[in-house]
């Protein structure tokens, strides 16, 4: 396998892991914190992290720096990450707000 193909599996696996803590944020199952801006926030770090353990596994020159990255990471991470979220997050039945 290339290492284009193994830095895409890691960061379809960081949108994985983002997308669940980002429906976990939205909806108050952690804590009751119920806030989208942290949610992306948290999303981007772990992008960032993602990021940088491909390039610590691989080595700068053969992930290509930031065009390669761009490429073979953001683009996956960002689709895997807002597709799921947006799935997790309309299958969740949010109750009605009532008494108002």
């Amino acid at each position: 396998m290339d290492v284009d193909a193994k830095v895409t599996i890691i960061h379809v696996i960081g949108g994985i892991i983002a997308a669940f803590l980002s429906f976990a944020l939205t909806t108050g199952l952690i804590s009751g914190i119920n806030n989208e801006a942290i949610a992306i926030l948290i999303a981007l770090v772990i992008l960032y992290i993602s990021g940088q353990v491909s390039e610590r596994i691989f080595g700068k020159e053969a992930v290509g720096g930031f065009k390669g990255w761009l490429w073979s990471g953001i683009v996956p991470f960002l689709f895997i990450w807002i597709v799921l979220w947006i799935l997790l997050f309309n299958i969740n039945p949010v109750p009605p707000i009532t008494g108002i």
